[in-house]
């Protein structure tokens, strides 16, 4: 029986082990790639905490992760409920709401670039015309994270709808049916009702936005590249400038290491709660 393991466990160690290993060992060393690495102990991380950049960098992450566990956790969690409760076309608006996330993700950049956001053939071009004193938020050193943050709210909060409303429609029949004959509105039923019974599944969508929350690339890479002035720039972006721009694989690294405890602490934290609440 083992030999059928082998397969699947050669592929995860040459792809996600050994590229793991290879990460944590080039944090400490000082490489451009080309030359020898230089053993330098932790002085790419103090490069990073040095630099302004790293901390506007680490900034911006955690406001994008506090946009994306409010935002689209609460507007997935409102269309999943009306879902619930819609007498008809519940499958319709299901394929409505999921349609941006099957949409590839540069393709949704593009077309929010384009269509809304250009100053020639966008809404916001059209908008400015009229004279409305409305600018492109990506060219906003103030508002070009929440630009790029609307892109992926709007590609986003539809995957958790359908995540929330699978997971309402486990609820038992007779709860509702019981709640609604005490003539309980449609909020009373949310909160008393509905949202404690899919709880694990809320904390699993929140723990898991926390964790993509600092994954965060394509749309800040393909809208701003981490502009304008780095107002935009996000850990993952900063990595990747620093491996492919300034050719400093070892700082990369650090970056990408980061990264990863933001992740491991997530994943602990959702760990124990499930072992407090003796989820299996």
């Amino acid at each position: 029986m083992w030999l059928y393991l082998v397969p699947t466990l050669a592929i995860n160690f040459a792809v996600i082990l050994v590229p793991a290993l290879l990460t944590i060992a080039l944090a400490f060393f000082s490489w451009d790639g080309i030359t020898a690495p230089v053993f330098i102990g932790l002085g790419n991380f103090e490069a990073l905490a040095a630099g302004g950049v790293f901390w506007s960098a680490l900034l911006n992450n955690l406001i994008w992760t506090g946009i994306f566990l409010v935002v689209p956790i609460a507007m997935g969690l409102l269309a999943a409920a009306m879902l619930l409760v819609a007498r008809r076309g519940g499958t319709f608006f299901q394929v409505i709401y999921f349609l941006p996330v099957i949409i590839a993700t540069a393709i949704t950049a593009r077309i929010w670039q384009g269509m809304i956001y250009s100053p020639v053939t966008g809404v916001f071009g059209l908008l400015q015309k009229t004279g409305l004193p409305i600018t492109n938020p990506l060219a906003q050193p103030s508002r070009a994270l929440f630009g790029v943050a609307t892109v992926d709210l709007w590609h986003w909060w539809g995957f958790l709808c359908v995540i929330f409303f699978a997971a309402l429609r486990q609820v038992p029949q007779e709860q509702i049916e019981a709640a609604r004959l005490e003539g309980a509105k449609f909020f009373q039923m949310m909160r008393y009702v509905l949202l404690p019974a899919i709880r694990p599944t809320i904390t699993l969508m929140m723990i898991m936005t926390v964790i993509w929350s600092f994954l965060v690339f394509d749309f800040v890479y393909i809208l701003t590249q981490g502009g304008p002035a780095f107002s935009s720039e996000v850990l993952s972006t900063l990595a990747y400038r620093k491996a492919f721009y300034d050719l400093n694989v070892g700082q990369a690294a650090a970056a990408a290491l980061v990264i990863s405890a933001f992740g491991l602490v997530a994943t602990f934290f959702y760990i124990r709660l499930q072992a407090k609440d003796g989820t299996p």
